[in-house]
């Protein structure tokens, strides 16, 4: 499933290629993603697209007439197209723009999402979020303070996308290599220091993947067509039995809240 790293540089792929452009029609191929397309999405011709955000792993498209919230669910992803160029059997959505491209959504999993909103960040599906990872509000500190009692482990808890949001498996693991924290220790139990040291972390970890251009996973590639390259800096993920980088130590695995985990067991106490 595509993470923050890749949806943001999706983010980065579209914005230049929406932004300040009008959106002449929304095409609906397959009204069944993940929640059904609402019908309210035809409101928006001809409206003005005035930014391309990201909350979480939702892209924000805020026009003049509402917002559209794009998901890339599992094996979704979106390309800037000529208007013309026919769609395949997995191409859900376009956004017809003005100035003969369209944005396409392809999806083969359907698991991917359209949605409306007449206002700005109003979706109920963005009401529960906690901070980003790379924003001014995400802090070791306030991890701290709502990890308090907490006996679940702290990697389950840094997943939480009520802790903070985007930090999915892959960059749950690297950056608690990094930062030294044994993934399955209670998140109660992690010290205010540590827990800066952790966000500290986060944000290094999420910053190199924006930077590489997202990791490669099954069907992910970025805006532009091309894969991302973060999967050849991983130091734990993936890596069970090999061994670790920094000591030699071979890399143990176990499974938080059924997901699959990395870890090594002598640089993380």
């Amino acid at each position: 499933m595509p993470e923050l790293p890749e949806v943001e540089t999706t983010r980065r792929g579209i914005a230049p290629h929406l932004e300040g452009h009008r959106i002449r029609k929304v095409v609906v191929r397959q009204p069944q993603l993940r929640w059904p397309v609402p019908a309210e999405v035809q409101q928006l011709k001809n409206a003005r697209v005035l930014a391309v955000r990201r909350r979480a792993k939702f892209l924000l498209v805020d026009t003049d007439k509402g917002e559209i919230l794009l998901h890339l669910g599992m094996s979704g992803s979106l390309r800037v197209l000529p208007a013309s160029t026919p769609p395949g059997k997995h191409d859900h959505v376009d956004l017809v723009l003005d100035d003969g491209q369209l944005l396409r959504l392809n999806d083969p999993r359907r698991f991917g999402a359209v949605l409306f909103s007449a206002t700005p960040d109003s979706h109920a599906l963005l009401a529960h979020l906690g901070p980003e990872p790379l924003g001014p509000d995400f802090s070791g500190d306030g991890l701290a303070a709502r990890a308090q009692g907490r006996k679940q482990s702290v990697k389950t808890f840094i997943m939480d996308n009520r802790t903070v949001v985007g930090v999915g498996n892959i960059y749950a693991a690297e950056s608690l290599f990094l930062a030294g924290i044994h993934p399955s220790r209670a998140a109660g139990r992690v010290s205010a220091e540590r827990y800066r040291k952790l966000a500290e972390a986060i944000r290094t970890v999420l910053a190199r993947a924006i930077k590489a251009g997202g990791t490669t996973l099954r069907d992910f590639t970025r805006a532009d067509g091309q894969p991302g390259y973060f999967a050849q800096s991983l130091n734990v993920y993936g890596r069970d039995g090999q061994p670790c980088l920094v000591c030699g130590t071979p890399i143990k695995g176990t499974r938080h809240g059924q997901r699959s985990t990395c870890y090594c067991p002598q640089c993380q106490r």
